[in-house]
């Protein structure tokens, strides 16, 4: 079994576009199991520290903490990454989730605030490995198909990511009937999610997508090859100034997304909605952050990377001024805002991924994408810290209308980039 398998990547090896193929079949396996892990710290997170605490404007508090592991998660896969492989540094970051999701129902069981947050931001490692795995699915594309290729990996969550959301109702009878709170359910789904997403990885992702790049540039340098994926690498990509402004896309569209995302649940309670409401909202929220991206994908590629970098801006700032217009009670309405906010996210995310791994060589492409990464994550920990504090000041319609005019800030940075080139 052991030389069949060693032959199999061999052959793989020769023959790096069925060797992508593979690797983005186990990516997208890997990927829709750990889109039902996601879902579930934003669906329930910020409920559950309501329930504990007694206080909306704490709410905000368990995304702010599980995007701010994320951050940390993000250079320790980064690292591992750069070091190993995406292989281990994936896997390393599912499991750590895992252990996240057991630590959320520890806490909800002895009611422990404290354990509660201190769970949730090892939580975070599956949401920052949920975002790397878009980066392997890039490694071994070709220039001109990159962004379909991180599309590839996104839409898988999909499946995961919008099923999870609506599984809180189940999973809430579930939990009570093994003696734990409602809302501590989804959490036992996302830690199997996690672990299983991390075994797929390491039983199949072989050969290694980032290892592989390597090789292939390696050989392309002996050989003074002026193809393949060591030879695109860097050909498209415009030095520190294509690695700023893809970060400021993403940083900017991540801020926003999750400052609106994270007190939508709340809002809807506070209104009187059931949590399977909020669930069918965030599922539909949650696809359309990733359903999208085949179609996004082909766009990067066709249009180029400004113009739908400035696409999520516009489609921002719509989410934005909806979910502030939708009444309380408007759930079809705050369905389709969120819908926007989704969209919005994946547009930035995709042309943003396309611009930094246009820009940024093999040798330290790991690494950088990894602290690219805590940038976004420290982006989603602001939104979701001041979001709560926001609409317990303010209100919900404040907090929208505010993420909405921030998001153009992207388009005087893709204007000025624009006119450089």
């Amino acid at each position: 079994m052991t030389s069949i398998a060693r032959t199999g990547t061999k052959a793989l090896m020769s023959d790096p576009a069925q060797a992508q193929r593979r690797i983005l079949r186990v990516l997208v396996t890997s990927q829709i199991l750990s889109g039902a892990g996601l879902a579930a710290g934003v669906t329930v997170g910020a409920l559950l520290a309501q329930d504990m605490l007694g206080s909306t404007s704490l709410a905000g508090l368990p995304s702010a903490l599980f995007t701010a592991g994320s951050a940390l998660a993000a250079i320790a896969v980064g690292r591992v990454s750069q070091a190993r492989g995406r292989r281990p540094g994936l896997a390393t970051g599912y499991l750590t989730g895992a252990l996240g999701s057991a630590g959320v129902i520890t806490a909800a069981v002895l009611d422990n605030p404290v354990l509660l947050f201190t769970a949730l931001f090892v939580y975070g490692a599956g949401t920052a490995t949920n975002l790397q795995a878009r980066y392997a699915g890039a490694d071994l594309a070709p220039a001109g198909h990159r962004a379909r290729a991180v599309s590839t990996v996104l839409v898988a969550t999909t499946l995961g990511g919008v099923a999870g959301p609506n599984l809180a109702a189940p999973a809430g009878a579930l939990a009570e009937h093994l003696g734990m709170p409602h809302l501590a359910g989804l959490f036992v789904i996302s830690g199997i999610a996690y672990a299983l997403a991390a075994l797929v990885l390491l039983l199949w992702l072989r050969p290694d997508p980032l290892l592989l790049a390597r090789d292939l540039a390696a050989r392309a340098k002996e050989t003074d090859a002026a193809t393949g994926p060591a030879a695109d690498a860097t050909d498209t990509g415009k030095g520190r100034g294509g690695v700023v402004l893809g970060a400021l896309v993403m940083v900017l569209t991540q801020l926003v997304m999750v400052a609106i995302m994270t007190m939508t649940p709340v809002h809807m309670h506070d209104h009187g909605h059931s949590a399977a409401a909020s669930g069918l909202v965030i599922g539909i929220h949650v696809g359309a952050m990733y359903l999208p991206s085949p179609l996004t994908g082909r766009l990067v590629d066709r249009l180029g990377r400004m113009t739908i970098a400035a696409a999520s801006g516009i489609t921002l700032l719509a989410a934005g001024i909806l979910a502030a217009a939708a009444p309380g009670d408007a759930v079809a309405v705050l369905a389709l805002a969120l819908a926007l906010l989704g969209l919005g996210w994946n547009f930035g995310l995709v042309s943003g991924t396309a611009i930094i791994t246009d820009t940024v060589p093999l040798a330290t492409r790991a690494r950088t994408q990894g602290l690219v990464d805590v940038s976004i994550a420290i982006a989603g920990a602001t939104g979701g810290m001041t979001s709560g504090i926001m609409v317990a000041a303010t209100s919900y319609p404040v907090l929208a209308l505010t993420g909405g005019a921030l998001s153009l800030a992207l388009l005087p940075a893709i204007a000025a980039t624009a006119y450089r080139r």
